[in-house]
């Protein structure tokens, strides 16, 4: 007991003899000097913006400098504006805010998505992300794409080897710019580097989140969790909706446009801004997701790949997909040949002509994906005939992609590893 006493002595002698100590970016700031009086050094409150849900001192300002000369001077007028953004999406939570949005003069509205990089790209996240911003650059939004490669960590991707990530974020960068992505309307942030800018910020506005809802709510917004083995997944599952929500505060998007099956993350951002009075709260676009090619498929699986169209894929691999595909005569629900033509081919083509033999009817065109919808709704198309279409016009999209990389040797590079990574995961 002695002994103790005069260690714990000791150490106050110690402590009020130091000139000031800085004890850690986690506690807020506290420092302690020589005469035993704390100090608060740093202010811990989130403060944000007028009308915004940016938080101060993030990258909003960064990125608006970025896109300082970009304001809209098309000649759409609001509702055009507005309808074209909902057109993309499945489901836009409060599309009045929208209006607001986008009624600002001299106002950059800026539309986040992110992704964890993960190994091959499918069609969806290729040339439907491609779309999506240069068709969101049309209307004067501008794109941060958010390089999920923390979270690709936590969630154990390449056995959270972020070296690897890396490789695959940049492989994912020219895969978009292959595609024809607008390069000047996005700006593509790399997680681990912007939050090491400001680390404190960003860790207390991540802790501030978790603080804010209880473990129920949490692990309904964890895909991972939300499994019947959800128990067995690693306890930084529980991180992951906290930190997905900070990044949007920290970024300071107007417009979280990602897939349905991020809805409920983006939800609890907007809870979270009713909870602490933000001014204003981002703007949820959820955009429809495609489903697999193989029957009962409601999401594409990169585990499977009979189960997509991956960017990367031949075109002898895209027509083996496509004619295995799901696809009932005269359904239109669930099947997802008709939804890639929906989804997609319709958004680089005005009309589509689908090549049939004189006996079966010649060739038709189609001029919407209406009038392909109906004529194979009545069964005037065949099943057949509809997927040897498809597979013409994917290749179409997708023979840039093959040409990029076959001609960029630095892409090609990428590839390569990419596919090394891969091959070491089986």
């Amino acid at each position: 007991m002695l002994l103790s006493i005069k260690n714990l002595c000791t150490s106050i002698y110690r402590l009020k003899n130091m000139s000031e100590r800085f004890l850690s970016p986690f506690h807020g700031g506290i420092a302690v000097n020589y005469s035993g009086n704390v100090t608060n050094i740093k202010n811990p409150k989130l403060e944000f913006y007028p009308e915004s849900c940016s938080v101060k001192h993030g990258l909003r300002k960064e990125i608006d400098n970025f896109f300082s000369k970009s304001c809209f001077r098309g000649n759409q007028s609001l509702e055009e504006r507005v309808n074209t953004c909902l057109s993309m999406a499945e489901e836009c939570i409060k599309p009045e805010e929208l209006y607001t949005l986008l009624s600002k003069k001299d106002y950059v509205p800026l539309a986040y998505d992110g992704f964890e990089p993960s190994g091959r790209m499918h069609i969806a996240q290729g040339l439907c992300k491609v779309d999506t911003v240069n068709t969101m650059s049309k209307i004067g939004i501008k794109s941060v794409i958010w390089i999920a490669d923390w979270h690709a960590m936590l969630n154990n991707k390449f056995g959270g080897d972020l070296q690897k990530i890396r490789v695959v974020g940049e492989y994912f960068i020219h895969i978009w710019k292959a595609a024809g992505m607008d390069t000047n309307s996005v700006k593509f942030l790399w997680a681990s580097d912007e939050v090491d800018k400001n680390p404190d910020l960003y860790w207390r506005l991540a802790m501030d989140i978790s603080r804010s809802f209880n473990i129920t709510r949490m692990k309904r917004c964890s895909q991972a969790l939300g499994r019947t083995e959800g128990d067995d997944q690693p306890a930084a599952q529980l991180l992951y909706p906290a930190i997905q929500c900070a990044d949007i505060f920290f970024i300071g998007a107007d417009l979280c446009q990602l897939g349905m099956d991020q809805r409920k993350i983006n939800v609890l951002a907007r809870e979270y801004c009713e909870i602490r009075k933000i001014p204003a709260s981002p703007i949820v676009l959820s955009h429809r997701m495609l489903p697999g090619l193989l029957e009962g498929q409601e999401k594409m699986s990169k585990s499977n790949p009979n189960s997509a169209v991956f960017m990367d894929d031949s075109a002898e691999d895209v027509s083996s997909k496509i004619k295995k595909a799901f696809c009932p005569p005269g359904v239109l629900d669930g099947n997802p040949v008709i939804a890639y033509f929906n989804s997609i081919v319709f958004k680089r083509f005005s009309s589509v002509t689908i090549e049939r033999k004189e006996r079966d009817g010649g060739d038709v065109t189609f001029n919407s994906p209406k009038e392909l919808n109906d004529c194979f709704a009545n069964g005037s198309l065949h099943p057949a005939d509809l997927k040897n279409g498809l597979i013409k016009y994917l290749n179409l999209m997708l023979q840039p992609i093959r040409d990029y990389f076959e001609n960029n040797q630095e892409a090609k590079l990428l590839a390569l590893k990419v596919k090394q990574f891969q091959s070491e995961k089986k």
